[in-house]
């Protein structure tokens, strides 16, 4: 993969992602609509403080990139931006929407668990348990045209293991761990353990699609 990438363009093309699927009534997005996505202080890590020029300067990079380009329609009063990172017919990277889903959440909020990126990804995409997800990070993590993705050192007293993007370069130390420590193991212990687990990812996920509408919402009162 010849790709490589700073946080602050992997930030723009993950907010166009997440707006396209979540919200595409406000897609394409303004600068300022996307200045907004990618300071948000919610689904976001790190948090950032981007001003509009700061956004505009990333933006032209990836338009030299060919990773955004501007959208104009008929009777469009402001700029609005759209990318053309994947899923396009301007480029070969293709992903399923699972992988989308996967890729956009690593974006927006950097390394994640199975189970986390599982429920991030509600707004975006559908899993059915966290087992799928891994057979999906599994994908991206073996794609000839890849890998897109690698599995982490486990952290102490960690259960799951995280997996991040290698949008940005390779990840000292990640391959190797990966292939010390063999495919990341999820088991619970017992039944009462999955069945809490499973009621709290249930829960989670329903906090982040109210999340996701109050955003949509205030996006709509605060749209230009």
């Amino acid at each position: 993969m010849n790709i490589e990438l700073t946080l602050h363009e992997t930030r723009v093309i993950g907010c166009l992602i997440e707006k396209e699927i979540a919200t595409p009534e406000q897609y394409p997005l303004s600068l300022n609509a996307l200045t907004n996505a990618c300071n948000q202080r919610s689904n976001r890590d790190p948090v950032l403080d981007l001003d509009e020029t700061e956004v505009q300067q990333v933006v032209d990079a990836l338009v030299r990139k060919f990773f955004v380009n501007e959208h104009g329609g008929f009777g469009s009063r402001v700029p609005k931006f759209q990318h053309r990172f994947c899923n396009t017919n301007y480029g070969t990277l293709k992903f399923t929407p699972q992988e989308l889903g996967v890729v956009c959440e690593l974006f927006l909020r950097g390394p994640q668990t199975p189970g986390e990126l599982r429920s991030h990804t509600a707004r975006l995409c559908r899993f059915g348990d966290v087992s799928e997800v891994e057979a999906v990070l599994e994908q991206l993590a073996q794609r000839e045209d890849g890998p897109y993705v690698v599995r982490l050192p486990r952290e102490p007293g960690k259960r799951e293991a995280r997996y991040a993007h290698l949008f940005s370069g390779e990840i000292s130390g990640a391959e190797e761990s990966a292939a010390a420590t063999g495919p990341a193991r999820t088991g619970e212990p017992d039944d009462v353990a999955r069945g809490r687990l499973a009621q709290l990812e249930d829960r989670v996920a329903a906090l982040e699609a109210e999340v996701a509408n109050l955003t949509k919402l205030v996006d709509d009162l605060t749209a230009p």
